[in-house]
């Protein structure tokens, strides 16, 4: 083993926000809250919760050939989840242990991410999580990629209760997700440089 290797819990971030921080440049990311569902050795995943696109949930259903017929449902926004994989859904939930979905991954203490279509036909048959937000791609991150983005001050990690981030992801208006996240804090991010320490 290298003196250099870093050592970590596997799942260290993972249920954790992400905020991009004031410098941010990637036009994928300023701006942008991102809820992290893994973070391992190999790097991490996670999905941006405050950029809705302006494909809604009918468009995207006719696409897959799904009735869709809950009127509150059918103008919410399908979220720019991510740059990476962008024809791919992603449903973002809270955990319901009475419906297994085929292809989901339950974040402990967290949220659950589905990628496979019954959480839609659930959705569709009035029987889905009552509450979810779904995103077209990911946001992801290779082998110790996201720690040096950290470093460099692109990102700021905010670990939150399980109510609170439910609160912010289903119950918070898009547009004020972000700036709801950032007063968990309890600083002002504007007092920050979003310049790193070295060039």
């Amino acid at each position: 083993m290298s003196e250099s290797s870093i050592f970590f819990s596997a799942d260290h971030l993972a249920n954790q926000f992400l905020i991009a921080m004031p410098g941010m440049v990637d036009p994928n990311f300023a701006g942008s809250l991102i809820y992290l569902f893994e973070h391992t050795e190999r790097g991490a995943m996670g999905l941006v919760v405050n950029r809705p696109t302006e494909v809604d949930l009918e468009t995207l259903f006719d696409k897959i050939e799904l009735k869709l017929e809950i009127a509150p449902l059918l103008k919410q926004p399908v979220y720019f989840g991510g740059p990476v994989q962008i024809e791919r859904g992603f449903v973002l939930h809270e955990s319901d242990s009475l419906s297994p979905y085929s292809s989901s991954l339950i974040i402990p203490g967290g949220l659950t991410m589905t990628t496979s279509k019954d959480v839609l036909e659930a959705v569709a048959a009035g029987k889905g999580p009552q509450h979810f937000l779904m995103t077209l791609g990911y946001a992801g991150w290779g082998a110790g990629q996201l720690e040096e983005e950290i470093t460099l001050n692109g990102w700021m990690n905010v670990p939150l209760a399980r109510e609170q981030m439910i609160e912010i992801i289903f119950n918070t208006p898009s547009s004020q997700r972000y700036e709801k996240a950032v007063s968990h804090l309890g600083f002002d991010l504007s007092h920050l440089s979003g310049e790193a320490g070295h060039a």
